[in-house]
């Protein structure tokens, strides 16, 4: 819920800008289906019952790997996507120091606070790293949940990938593009 509000900011601001939402049909994607099955296995893991099986914290940590190492290869390609990277890379770094579980501050824990963990969370307390790298930000309505300063800049990035995809101006064609269509007039 987190980066719809930023995404939604980001569109707005860009249409109201003098944007056009159809130039987001011109972002160009590699493996969009790769971003798509890593998106739904890490949600897989966080909301079906998979997260009470030890272990799946370990895919939880490999599918956002792989969503760091996606990003990052489209810096080039999709303007203020280091943003996205930049974050998901701070919540990997966390989660990887913590054992692949990211820490969660025990006043925003309410469903495993029993447990001590579940799934790829653990309560934050002073033997876990980085804590202020962790899940520790709360927010009232309508984004009620824990986040870490990495989810911050996720989402950040998110509305900022937005707002350029559409205030982007698609490029003119190549020199040799424009010689050729004259040839041929």
């Amino acid at each position: 819920m987190l980066v719809l509000v930023p995404l939604v900011l980001g569109l707005v601001i860009g249409v109201a800008t003098g944007g056009k939402i159809g130039n987001l049909a011109d972002l160009k994607f590699r493996w969009p289906w790769f971003v798509l099955v890593v998106l739904v296995v890490r949600e897989a893991v966080i909301l079906t019952p998979l997260n009470q099986v030890d272990g799946m914290q370990y895919v939880y940590a490999a599918a956002l790997a792989a969503l760091v190492a996606w990003t990052a290869l489209h810096v080039k390609r999709l303007p203020g996507v280091w943003v996205v990277t930049l974050g998901a890379a701070m919540n990997l770094i966390v989660i990887v120091a913590n054992g692949a579980r990211m820490p969660v501050a025990p006043a925003l824990a309410t469903t495993f606070q029993h447990r001590g963990h579940l799934g790829q969370y653990v309560l934050m307390s002073s033997s876990t790293n980085l804590n202020w790298l962790a899940d520790w930000i709360g927010f009232p309505w309508p984004v009620r949940g824990a986040y870490s300063p990495g989810d911050l800049v996720i989402a950040l990035g998110i509305g900022i990938v937005a707002l350029l995809a559409v205030i982007h101006r698609p490029e003119a064609g190549t020199k040799l593009g424009e010689t050729s269509s004259r040839i041929g007039r």
